[in-house]
């Protein structure tokens, strides 16, 4: 069964740095449509990042030039380093795979990880 198990969230000042991971078990989502979100306190969940296979990028426009998302499909992890943060990216960050297989799309989420910004 495939699992996505996210690490390297915590408490961080503001213009501090912290690097997410994700790594992918039981599956392999070399040809996935990888992405970061995340879902601050009342608020919906909304994309941070994602990454194609190709390696082709998109990001939110409130991240630009501050996150860079990356893949690494040896190890089957995907990463967000996040630069210069601010305390409105305080959120749960959460990990997703996209696969399509023929017709179907298939989604996998994480357990998410807590990134706080803050003095």
């Amino acid at each position: 069964q495939a699992q996505l198990v996210e690490s390297g969230g915590g408490l961080v000042q503001p213009g501090g740095s912290l690097r997410l991971s994700c790594a992918a078990s039981g599956s392999r989502f070399t040809n996935s449509v990888m992405g970061w979100y995340r879902q601050a306190p009342g608020k919906q969940r909304v994309m941070v990042a994602t990454i194609t296979s190709g390696g082709s990028t998109n990001y939110r426009d409130t991240v630009k030039g501050r996150f860079t998302i990356s893949r690494d499909n040896a190890k089957n992890t995907v990463y967000l380093q996040m630069n210069a943060l601010k305390p409105e990216d305080t959120a749960v960050y959460y990990c997703n795979a996209l696969s399509t297989v023929g017709s179907l799309e298939y989604s996998y989420w994480g357990q998410g990880t807590q990134v706080t910004v803050s003095s």
